[in-house]
């Protein structure tokens, strides 16, 4: 050990008469403890946040949207998707159509987006069929067998008739009125629909429901425009996590949308999954340029653009409070090692007469000082993580999913935030020792011991 470190070291434990000196050292050691232990959970949280949105939101979302600007539908779909999913970083494409419903069943009722999608295609780009709890995405797979018109409007709705034949059968036991068979089978007939968890909540809606979907778009009958409606079957419910999706999302056929929407055979959107999400937006711009004009592109940066703004200055304000800690520690230093040179004046003066130089003195609090500050350092990144990691593994602190999209507050400590913080700290407590160690290199051995 070398000499300015080992008297360093001594001083820092003070003698019983110097313990007015020893509590502020501690004081300052706790301060500096405590200024980065709230450093590395704060950013822990920061980047908790960060990540699960974005993993949520990537994972239930396309990384790149081709749609068309005068939002007429795109037509002759198949050839344009196969030809775009051979471009470079393309990993799959998926078509979909995207329109807000209305989805009631009873007296309830909840606006929604209604996904009309390819589930083989669906789940190239995206997860959110992969969180399904209950049912099954199985129904949704397209079939071969002709589909039942079950749109209608509000003025008419389409109903089998009993009585088409005329002739009669006599009453079988079948026929009799206790009979659900038929029942049974128009509701195995409608088109498939899946549900988020808690919109299937809020209609209470469970596995086998009937639920009423009605397209605000409208189709004009002899009555005026009145609005399109078909009744679903709920076949699956999904729970992403994600609040928005969760409450305000439901998965059908392509088909039975663009039956729904009166489409025939257009689709609003292609959606792409791309190799390096961070390069989204330059094959974004790859893909317009190739599907030609009258076509333009959307990716997730630009669709979250204000929510991980939002997340970047709460991190900048993250930095300068908490930030404001660790600088009250390094008053505390400040303080601290003032007051140990004037209690070691005469010290100094003895080590200064036996041949110490000025840069040995000054050295010696330079030591203690960034003594102070490893050693804060040191507990607070234990503490940090330590809380830090029973935050991130048994969810200590819920939150409300309706304001929050998730339902409990996510840790995410990183390597590279403890090295940076570490290095604040400790630059922060060198910092603070520059003037006293300064001073105490100044003491002049005569004076000090004049009246010794």
């Amino acid at each position: 050990m070398r000499f300015e470190l080992f008297i360093a070291s001594r001083y820092l434990r003070a003698k019983r008469r110097q313990a007015f000196i020893g509590i502020i050292t501690g004081i300052s050691i706790i301060g500096v403890a405590a200024g980065v232990a709230s450093l590395i959970v704060a950013l822990a949280i920061n980047n908790g946040f960060r990540q699960d949105l974005q993993e949520r939101l990537i994972g239930s979302t396309s990384h790149v949207s081709l749609l068309r600007i005068a939002d007429d539908g795109i037509k002759n779909w198949p050839p344009l998707l196969a030809r775009l999913s051979k471009q470079p970083h393309v990993v799959a494409a998926a078509p979909a159509i995207f329109e807000q419903v209305l989805i009631s069943r009873g007296p309830r009722a909840r606006g929604a987006v209604l996904k009309g999608m390819i589930p083989a295609d669906e789940r190239k780009v995206g997860d959110l069929l992969n969180t399904i709890k209950e049912g099954s995405a199985a129904p949704l797979e397209e079939t071969p067998e002709p589909a039942t018109d079950h749109v209608g409007t509000a003025a008419s709705a389409v109903q089998p008739s009993e009585a088409s034949s005329p002739t009669t059968t006599p009453a079988t036991k079948e026929d009799s009125p206790d009979d659900l068979s038929a029942v049974h089978s128009r509701i195995a007939a409608m088109p498939p629909i899946i549900l988020g968890k808690d919109m299937a909540d809020n209609l209470g809606a469970t596995i086998g429901s009937v639920v009423l979907v009605t397209s605000p778009q409208g189709e004009l009958t002899p009555f005026g425009m009145v609005p399109k409606y078909s009744r679903f079957r709920v076949v699956g419910i999904f729970n992403s996590g994600f609040y928005d999706y969760d409450s305000s999302w439901a998965f059908t056929r392509l088909s039975d949308a663009q039956a729904l929407f009166g489409l025939g055979d257009l689709i609003s959107v292609i959606e792409f999954k791309v190799d390096d999400i961070d390069q989204a937006d330059i094959v974004a711009r790859q893909l317009e340029d190739t599907a030609g004009r009258g076509f333009m592109t959307t990716n997730w940066k630009e669709q979250n653009k204000a929510l991980f703004h939002a997340l970047n200055m709460e991190r900048l304000v993250t930095y300068i409070t908490v930030g404001l800690i660790v600088f009250v520690a390094a008053l505390n230093i400040l303080i601290s090692l003032i007051m140990m040179v004037m209690e070691k004046t005469k010290d100094i003066a003895v080590l200064m007469s036996m041949g110490t130089r000025q840069s040995q003195v000054r050295n010696i609090f330079i030591a203690q000082g960034v003594l102070i500050g490893v050693i804060g350092t040191a507990l607070g990144l234990l503490l940090g993580y330590a809380i830090s990691y029973a935050g991130g593994h048994y969810h200590l602190i819920s939150l409300s999913p309706e304001v929050y999209s998730i339902d409990y507050v996510p840790f995410a400590p990183r390597l590279k935030d403890a090295i940076w913080v570490s290095l604040v700290a400790i630059g922060v407590s060198f910092i603070a020792t520059l003037y006293p160690s300064w001073s105490a290199g100044k003491t002049l051995p005569a004076e000090a011991l004049r009246y010794e």
